[in-house]
């Protein structure tokens, strides 16, 4: 019994470390970089996360990973009745405040996948702020379904109470 609680107690431990990994880069907390799995064909793919910001102001300037031969920072626009992609050349962190990149909104778009992204994996990004440096994380590449009701898609800048 007790060989059987360890156990379970272990994979409990081991699929809740796979669900949540935060990265630090002084007041800026990197939450749950993740992307979805991509089919064979696919051209590009790309990676999602939340940037909480307990200090001042700070912009992400750039992304960088070898899993793509160009990786840039985009958001969402309605072009009339058409929701398109556009390149930004930064996302603002605004201090006090989470940011998030999710479906819908913000992302970092990876041109020119070199291959494809595949459930269950890992590949290491980058990240550049303006202020706080650079950072690589490892972005959880999950289902092709992965959704935005599990990981927060709202576009916009959460202020903090």
């Amino acid at each position: 019994m007790l060989r059987k609680l360890a156990l379970t107690a272990a994979f409990c431990l081991t699929a809740v470390s796979a669900q949540a990994h935060d990265y630090n880069l002084g007041d800026l907390k990197i939450v749950h970089p993740w992307s979805r799995a991509t089919a064979p064909s696919a051209p590009a793919g790309i990676a999602y996360m939340m940037i909480d910001n307990r200090g001042v102001s700070d912009k992400l300037l750039k992304a960088a990973s070898d899993v793509a031969k160009a990786v840039e920072l985009h958001t969402h626009i309605m072009d009339g009745p058409i929701m398109r992609m556009r390149q930004v050349q930064d996302v603002d962190i605004a201090g006090g405040a989470e940011t998030k990149l999710a479906p819908g909104g913000l992302h970092v778009m990876l041109i020119g996948l070199k291959a494809p992204l595949k459930e269950g994996t890992t590949f290491p990004m980058t990240l550049t702020f303006e202020k706080s440096g650079s950072v690589t994380v490892e972005v959880q590449v999950q289902g092709i379904s992965a959704g935005a009701a599990s990981h927060g898609a709202s576009p916009e800048t959460k202020r903090k109470q």
